[in-house]
């Protein structure tokens, strides 16, 4: 819920998208929050008509009143498969196609998808100080409710350990505040404007290769990880244009293989733990954040 403070305001053509979708779904809104950015977190019980949109007369749902925000899905292996399943396409497209025998209908969901998940069912596997009461077969089961294909289309992939004294204090973080955070991310978004026209997110294959230009060295390490972790043609994409934008938040030009060492972390390959293998290479030169 924090995260929309990060990110910039709408721009007015992105204002009036928001505004038409949200007129096409009968909902009221504020003047106030004009140029603020959609935040959708809807129940895991929720139907596939009521996140993907259809109807009789077709509607937009939720995945398309987050356009241009954020949608966050809590409690992600408790939706039900087959809404989680159809999210698949509006992930790679950016549209939801809806047809009927009717009518057709094709809305707009460029979003950023947020999920969060317990690593168990009774929430404590891993966890150091308490003792998990699941099975391994209970763990993987559960851990399987999200399928390949959808943990395919998610860039960033972390573990959040539970805090020990979340009473305490905090120190300031060195990453700043949220002010400082959202400058930064300002600064990247404005730099990828101006030399592609876009985002990282949106860039297609032949751009890919025009924009992240790879010296010898660090082409040769994104090639050994894509064959020691056996990645697909969508993970090697995403895998730079998340470097192309780790580097863009540190304002370099050049993606360098550090950057490339963090993207692959970040998409929860433990790249560390093969340290022993042919890919001794292959780890983060600096903290992942």
């Amino acid at each position: 819920m924090r995260l929309p403070s990060l990110l910039p305001a709408l721009s007015e053509n992105e204002a009036l998208d928001v505004a038409v979708i949200r007129s096409a779904a009968n909902i009221l809104w504020s003047p106030s929050a004009w140029r603020e950015r959609p935040f959708r977190a809807p129940h895991h019980t929720a139907s596939t008509v009521a996140i993907v949109g259809g109807g009789s007369i077709p509607k937009p749902g939720e995945i398309s009143l987050a356009h241009h925000g954020i949608l966050f899905l809590d409690e992600l292996p408790e939706f039900d498969r087959r809404v989680l399943e159809a999210l698949r396409q509006p992930l790679e497209s950016g549209v939801v196609r809806i047809a009927r025998a009717a009518s057709q209908a094709e809305f707009p969901a460029s979003i950023l998808l947020i999920g969060a998940m317990n690593p168990c069912q009774c929430g404590y596997f891993g966890d150091p100080t308490r003792e998990c009461l699941c099975s391994p077969e209970r763990v993987a089961r559960y851990r399987a409710r999200i399928s390949g294909p959808i943990l395919d289309r998610i860039d960033i992939q972390i573990e959040v350990q539970r805090e020990a004294d979340w009473l305490a204090p905090r120190p300031r973080t060195t990453t700043g505040s949220s002010a400082e955070i959202a400058t930064r991310v300002l600064r990247a978004r404005q730099l990828q404007f101006t030399r592609q026209g876009k985002l990282n997110a949106h860039l297609s294959a032949p751009e890919l290769e025009r924009l992240c230009l790879l010296d010898p060295p660090t082409t040769r390490f994104l090639h050994k990880a894509f064959a020691h972790y056996n990645l697909s043609a969508r993970s090697y994409h995403r895998i730079l244009k998340l470097g192309r934008s780790i580097a863009d938040v540190d304002g370099r030009e050049a993606i360098s293989q550090a950057d490339l060492a963090e993207a692959l972390a970040l998409r929860k390959l433990d790249i560390r733990a093969n340290q022993r293998s042919d890919a001794s290479g292959l780890y983060p030169r600096r903290p992942v954040h």
